[in-house]
């Protein structure tokens, strides 16, 4: 135990106590927030918690062994704390999150009762709300490899190796129009067939829609603009002029990998494990059966 948590367990001992929560909240993109729920600012670790910014946490729920400590985050929507159009964006999704109680009075007396991440976000009525999930989160994820025939890397990944700057495989270009986030039109991507990215990924470089990114399901060549249509809108409108980079798509086939990537020597898949056909098969009369291939 650290000389700030003995500090503030004397204090608690004391029997008149003046402690209250703080927050700080790390976003991906390095801006950090703090918060609480004090009627003044404070300010350790090099961070200001704000006060009068309507953050407000629920009761936590931790316990031993393995088991995901949660909580969760309620705040007002506003420009001075949380913008509702960062939200949109994606900006604090898995935002660092860490929770301290602390003596107002003397703020060198804390300890740290929560540490962990941004789960899903709400929003409604002025307001959103957060669910915070502990460090043991990632522990849920699943672990090891699938056997698939498909490949089961990402595009462009550790494992996958295909460098996306490679040139013919990208396009970076202004948006000239875009409907409700999803579909989005461009001039001037010439020299790739119709349909070569989809299945790839939509980035946009600059804006205030700047980084979010999109998933291609459809890209055609339409009244000589490119029309790219993404799965799911984007958080927020990107507006004509914003630039935008576009990435050559996959569909996880070994034909895919070998003729358009030239990649065959990293693919992530196994193209020749027995399907359910070959698993149900069993010997027949009628049927050659000398050991050779089924197919």
């Amino acid at each position: 135990m650290g000389v700030e948590s003995e500090a503030l367990l004397a204090h608690l001992k004391s029997g008149s106590t003046t402690v209250c929560r703080a927050w700080a909240v790390t976003r991906k993109d390095g801006v950090e927030y703090g918060f609480t729920d004090h009627d003044e600012d404070l300010s350790f670790a090099g961070i200001t918690f704000r006060a009068r910014t309507g953050m407000s946490a629920r009761a936590l729920q931790q316990t031993t062994g393995l088991s995901v400590d949660n909580t969760e985050a309620l705040g007002m929507l506003s420009d001075a704390a949380v913008r509702e159009a960062d939200i949109l964006a994606g900006r604090f999704d898995g935002a660092e999150v860490r929770a301290w109680l602390v003596n107002w009075q003397d703020t060198d007396a804390r300890i740290v009762q929560f540490r962990g991440t941004f789960g899903e976000i709400t929003r409604g009525a002025g307001a959103f709300q957060a669910e915070l999930r502990g460090l043991t989160e990632v522990l849920n994820q699943p672990q090891g490899r699938v056997y698939q025939k498909t490949c089961s890397a990402v595009l462009g990944d550790g494992r996958c190796r295909f460098n996306l700057d490679t040139p013919g495989y990208f396009a970076e270009a202004a948006l000239v129009e875009a409907e409700e986030a999803r579909v989005l039109r461009f001039s001037g991507i010439d020299g790739f067939p119709a349909r070569w990215f989809e299945r790839g990924r939509l980035r946009v470089v600059s804006g205030a829609s700047a980084p979010l990114v999109g998933i291609i399901k459809n890209d055609r060549k339409k009244d000589g603009l490119r029309e790219i249509e993404l799965w799911e809108a984007l958080g927020t409108d990107p507006a004509a002029g914003d630039l935008v980079r576009l990435e050559a798509g996959c569909d996880k086939r070994p034909s895919v990998c070998k003729v358009k990537f030239n990649n065959f020597e990293n693919f992530r898949g196994f193209p020749h494990i027995p399907g359910e056909d070959w698993l149900m098969s069993y010997p027949s009369r009628t049927d050659v059966n000398d050991g050779g291939s089924l197919a």
